[in-house]
């Protein structure tokens, strides 16, 4: 086979926001190497699948997907990375078709391992052991196929080892990027056009634990500083207890950190928290909340709930729902809990019948609608910032466009092509959820200049 033709590479990811982004930051190495990108779909030289395992459902279809890849195309060679291959190489392996399987680390090592395989033809498995793993592995995204809003990885692993979680297993320990590169990087995304940075890792707000004298409140603080031209910056999730003074004041005093910050709850009783190893009380996360809400009164507060936790009584559940109702959290993800395989959760007794978990799943997302209508209804008749982020698909109006306020809500607004990844201001006319309607009021004028 000549290989003077443009090689071709295709790209899949399952997961999380982390995985899109080393996603980018693969394909840039293919790049580099005159590859060209084609849809998933389509026929390739190489497929990479980067997969998720943080459910036993992830790695089901991290499976279906690597299948229907070598069905694809069975001479292109078939690479997976990703958390799925970090845990379970050897199942990946097994499956007749894979060539390559690296883990969550040496991505960048990943096309001197397909010249490799070309030349010998014997398939490759090169996951380490990740937990020997202390140092953060740069890999460079200096742009991304969506366009409007930027991920930028801080920080890689997590220490905290909860009990319904893999990911430590997967990711290893808490390694943070250098703040250099991160500023270098935050630079290069806004030359290329990015209002929007969102600070991403496994354990973003822990970033520089392991670091003597620096921590993320001085990491904001100086990409406002220095990075010209960003407009927004937004930190993709962050735990209570790292929601230290510090960066509360950084957040009240900052002209770019946005008015919404994620706050994994998981559950709003005590004795939940403890048998799922969380490091807070409800007592600690209500007093975190009460101070950012002194220090940003707008603030939406989004949050990530797991029903039916092994052992969750209906008390415990009623305790969560309250808390949650009282705290008034602007928007909800619910998860209703799932075992995972090689978890202390996922072999504890007392696991919670299906359909208690649902009927509890339900009960919350009928709370978490009523609580963004409210949320979004302070809002009505104010005029916002939106940045459009596309054209919205389901209404027959081909002029309506669709994008995010500083504190997370949707706004759906008449507008043309030319304002998506621009900052545009928008009145809010009608509040409600999951979109609010929004009617354009100007193009910002620093923008235009």
């Amino acid at each position: 086979m000549s290989y003077e033709r443009t090689k071709t590479v295709s790209l899949h990811t399952l997961g999380c926001k982390v995985n899109h982004y080393e996603t980018e930051a693969i394909w840039q190495l293919f790049k580099d190497q005159g590859y060209e990108r084609t849809e998933f779909d389509h026929q390739a030289d190489v497929y990479v699948i980067n997969t998720c395992t943080v459910t036993n459902t992830g790695d089901k279809k991290s499976r279906q997907v690597i299948r229907r890849a070598i069905r694809q195309n069975p001479d292109a060679v078939i690479c997976v990375t990703g958390c799925y291959a970090q845990t379970s190489p050897a199942e990946i392996m097994a499956i007749p078709g894979v060539d390559i399987v690296v883990g969550t680390q040496d991505r960048d090592k990943m096309l001197g391992y397909i010249e490799q395989y070309r030349n010998e033809r014997q398939p490759i498995n090169a996951v380490r052991n990740i937990m020997k793993n202390r140092v953060y592995e740069e890999l460079d995204v200096p742009a991304f196929t969506d366009r409007t809003r930027a991920s930028l990885k801080i920080q890689e692993g997590c220490n905290n080892f909860c009990t319904f979680c893999i990911i430590p297993w997967a990711r290893g320990l808490m390694r943070s990027r250098d703040p250099e590169e991160v500023i270098r990087q935050a630079q290069q995304l806004v030359d290329a056009g990015y209002l929007e940075i969102v600070l991403t890792g496994i354990h973003t707000g822990g970033y520089g634990q392991d670091f003597k004298d620096y921590n993320l409140a001085q990491l904001l603080r100086d990409l406002e500083a220095q990075v010209k031209g960003l407009k927004r910056l937004r930190i993709s999730s962050i735990e209570a207890s790292q929601l230290t003074d510090e960066v509360i004041d950084v957040l009240q005093n900052s002209e770019i950190v946005v008015n919404h910050l994620h706050i994994p709850i998981q559950s709003g009783s005590d004795t939940v928290l403890k048998r799922m190893r969380r490091k807070y009380t409800m007592e600690f996360f209500a007093e975190r909340l009460e101070k950012l809400k002194v220090a940003l009164p707008d603030l939406a507060v989004t949050s990530d709930v797991i029903v039916g936790f092994p052992g969750e009584t209906e008390e415990e559940f009623m305790e969560t729902f309250n808390f949650i109702r009282d705290h008034k959290f602007s928007e909800l993800h619910v998860f209703p809990y799932s075992q995972r395989t090689g978890t202390p959760a996922a072999r504890m007794d007392d696991q919670v019948d299906e359909e208690i978990k649902n009927e509890r799943v339900h009960r919350l997302i009928a709370l978490n609608d009523q609580l963004a209508k409210e949320y979004a209804s302070r809002f009505e008749g104010e005029v916002l910032e939106v940045i459009p982020e596309e054209r919205f698909k389901d209404g027959d109006n081909e002029n309506l466009y669709v994008g995010y306020t500083t504190n997370y809500l949707k706004v759906i607004f008449e507008g043309t092509e030319d304002m998506i990844g621009q900052l545009v201001k928008v009145k809010v006319t009608k509040a409600g959820y999951p979109y609010n309607e929004g009617q354009f009021v100007r193009v910002m004028e620093e923008l235009l200049n």
